[in-house]
């Protein structure tokens, strides 16, 4: 099963999302940073796996990553309280707390440990990473940000994301580059507004959600598996078609949040932002076309033999949802035009 029903891993899920919630709602920095501290320790059992050495030591540098942050975190707002008395803008401040935030979210240039770590897990836990674990860090974010060195943030998300993608053969790796080039969408959004964030988030979860869902079960974690195993033309297809919406191409949905964030970038002015978040697309494009045309061209006739069996309901889940992948950007147009 995608979610293994064991009543342990059920209750560290509900402190998970929990934890989350105890930091977003709450009215002070000192309970946000319980909130990721609860968060941080609900999450390392639900990665760890005695079975698999990999996931193991994801567990542990996820850990060791993650208490760097919080210790850092934690010394900015002391350090606030005493000297300070006031919460002012300080430009040095701003930047440690920033700073502390985007290691959280495994942002560029502290985007070190993401890929080793998101290497040693499975997809559900993948998903979780790409997606939950990011909500707090930004939220958090939001209260206290420093634009111009934002503005540097997302210029080099969006170059790593992508630079970093070209050489990748795991497809986890290159989930976790592609999430890097994601998230400098998503400061750039929240910059503008939160609701636009939401947008864009809840956007990108439903893309990343179908992807690992379809990796999950073809059991995938490598590209040359796309093309040696002998997949049926409707997985090949889903593939494509998500990979396209992922990368922002019309028609698909994934380019309706980016088209209304580049229009909110270029009304605010942020003409260079813009211009580098659109080459660095087009890249995180040429990759994801790259695997999805090696799949569908590629056939090794030695291992014809080699069928994946699926169940007919997934199938048709991950079809219904490529279904909407492609059609609800048209449905978009009159609701929002």
């Amino acid at each position: 099963m995608f979610l293994s029903l064991n009543s342990n891993k059920m209750f560290f899920y509900f402190i998970l999302i929990f934890s989350s919630l105890i930091s977003i709602s709450s009215n002070s920095w000192f309970g946000c940073w319980i909130g990721l501290e609860i968060n941080l320790l609900s999450f390392i059992p639900l990665i760890n796996n005695s079975n698999n050495i990999l996931s193991s030591e994801a567990s542990l540098k996820y850990f060791l990553v993650q208490s760097i942050a919080s210790i850092n975190l934690l010394f900015c707002i002391i350090f606030m309280l005493i000297l300070m008395k006031n919460f002012k803008m300080n430009n040095l401040l701003s930047i440690m707390i920033n700073s502390s935030l985007l290691i959280k979210m495994g942002s560029a240039p502290f985007h070190f440990w993401f890929p080793n770590i998101i290497e040693g897990l499975s997809w559900l836990n993948n998903f979780i990473l790409m997606t939950w674990q990011k909500i707090t860090p930004i939220i958090l974010l939001s209260y206290y940000f420093n634009k111009n060195f934002l503005i540097i943030i997302i210029i080099l998300n969006a170059i790593i994301g992508a630079i970093g993608g070209l050489n990748q053969t795991s497809l986890r790796k290159l989930m976790a580059f592609s999430s890097i080039n994601n998230l400098s969408w998503m400061i750039s959004s929240l910059m503008i507004s939160e609701n636009l964030w939401m947008l864009y988030f809840s956007f990108y979860s439903f893309m990343i959600s179908i992807m690992c869902l379809l990796f999950y079960i073809t059991n995938m974690f490598y590209i040359n598996q796309l093309f040696i195993m002998n997949i049926n033309y409707m997985i090949k297809l889903s593939l494509l078609i998500n990979f396209l919406s992922l990368g922002g191409l019309p028609p698909f949905i994934g380019f309706f949040p980016k088209w209304i964030i580049i229009n909110f970038l270029i009304s605010n002015n942020f003409y260079f932002l813009t211009f580098i978040l659109i080459m660095m697309s087009l890249i995180m494009l040429f990759f994801y076309i790259r695997i999805s045309y090696s799949s569908f061209m590629f056939n090794y006739l030695k291992l014809k033999w080699m069928k994946i069996f699926i169940k007919n309901k997934m199938m048709n889940l991950i079809n219904f949802f490529s279904f909407i992948s492609i059609f609800s950007l048209i449905l978009s147009t009159f609701f929002f035009l």
